[in-house]
């Protein structure tokens, strides 16, 4: 589990670099120095990511928040990534 610090201290590197918060949350770092929060999932056997949000705009708590609702859907047989286009 990542901590606000380390959110916080995250410095961008050469290459993209991802900040695994556990069950497919991942924090990427870009090389220009954006902080996004992901999600990897799996729906009908394809490997999908789920975009959240933009760190700071989305805290840590949030994307954990929206990282469980995108589980549950999941969970319910429906793909976060439709939903998410459909709303």
């Amino acid at each position: 589990m990542l901590t606000e610090m380390q959110v916080r201290k995250a410095k961008p590197q050469a290459k993209a670099v991802k900040l695994t918060d556990g069950k497919g949350l991942y924090l990427l770092i870009t090389p220009a120095g954006g902080k996004l929060w992901r999600y990897n999932y799996r729906f009908d056997n394809k490997r999908k990511t789920l975009a959240i949000g933009k760190y700071p705009d989305i805290g840590i708590a949030d994307a954990r928040t929206k990282h469980g609702e995108a589980r549950a859907l999941i969970a319910q047989g429906i793909d976060p990534s439709s939903d998410k286009k459909a709303h």
